[in-house]
């Protein structure tokens, strides 16, 4: 599933392509797509028909553009294959297009392609005197560490009250959001810290420095287009992300540790995977 910086290539590519430009027609080819708006497929349609979108915005991964004057705001979730993709309105349809947005001034148009059918648009209502016009329903998801308004000292004392361990901590998404399992594994590696260790025994020193890691490591991520393992990941012109080729940590099993050149190892954790050095990254003695 795409994280913070894949999901933050992407706004970057709708703002450059789509804020500022007036809806002519929206086409729902598929009404699992717009399942998230309740009022079906062709009230997301006529909802949008005629809206100027405005600058687009970003809450760890989920993407909203608001609806210039409306006080609504189109909201998108990639889930697991969904790419919104800039096109010209010769390119032939793409074999999962679910969603076409066609504009007044007759250029590129926007498409949802999402083969799996996880991810999905809706038109939503923002938070009322917002001046972000946050979606209610991202109202409570955490900012992330690449927003300018991300409190480190709040996170910084949140995590340590926390009665878990740091790895869940960095997936809660109403703590801190935007980090997934790529670059959770990233930041501890660099952070020398083990997926288990509990936040509650984390000085405040190496918690800051967790942080800091977080947000270089996603910051790298971001430079480069973000991580790419497969096809499904592109930004809005079609293209892969590169960090794959700078991971440290994650998809390395038994391949030597970067910094001290240990075979790496993986661990079954919550239905997922956990990568990590055994000698740099110690198992804490309460687990």
């Amino acid at each position: 599933m795409p994280e913070l910086p894949e999901v933050e290539v992407v706004r970057r590519g709708l703002a450059r392509w789509v804020s500022g430009r007036t809806v002519a027609d929206v086409q729902v080819l598929h009404p699992r797509s717009v399942r998230r708006h309740l009022a079906g497929g062709p009230d997301f349609a006529d909802r949008l028909a005629g809206a100027t979108l405005g600058e687009a915005r970003r809450r760890g991964k989920y993407l909203w553009v608001p609806l210039d004057g409306t006080g609504h705001t189109l909201v998108g979730h990639l889930g697991m294959s969904g790419q919104l993709l800039v096109q010209d309105p010769a390119t032939p349809d793409e074999t999962h297009l679910r969603v076409r947005f066609r504009f007044t001034d007759g250029g590129r148009e926007l498409r949802f392609v999402d083969q799996r059918t996880f991810g999905g648009l809706a038109v939503e209502d923002a938070e009322p005197g917002d001046p972000e016009v946050t979606p209610r329903s991202l109202a409570h998801i955490a900012r992330d560490p690449l927003d300018e308004r991300f409190d480190d000292e709040a996170f910084l004392t949140a995590l340590r009250a926390r009665r878990t361990t740091v790895k869940r901590a960095l997936l809660d998404q109403t703590l801190i959001s935007g980090v997934g399992n790529i670059y959770a594994d990233e930041s501890l590696w660099r952070a020398r810290l083990h997926y288990d260790r509990p936040t509650a025994s984390l000085p405040r020193p190496r918690a800051a420095e967790l942080l800091g890691h977080a947000r270089d490591v996603m910051n790298a991520a971001l430079a480069v287009g973000g991580t790419t393992f497969d096809s499904l990941y592109v930004n809005v012109n079609g293209e892969s992300g590169y960090f794959s080729r700078d991971l440290d940590a994650y998809g390395r099993e038994g391949e030597p540790c970067h910094r001290c050149g240990t075979a790496m190892r993986r661990a079954a954790w919550m239905n997922r995977s956990s990568y990590f050095c055994p000698r740099c990254q110690r198992t804490p003695r309460a687990a």
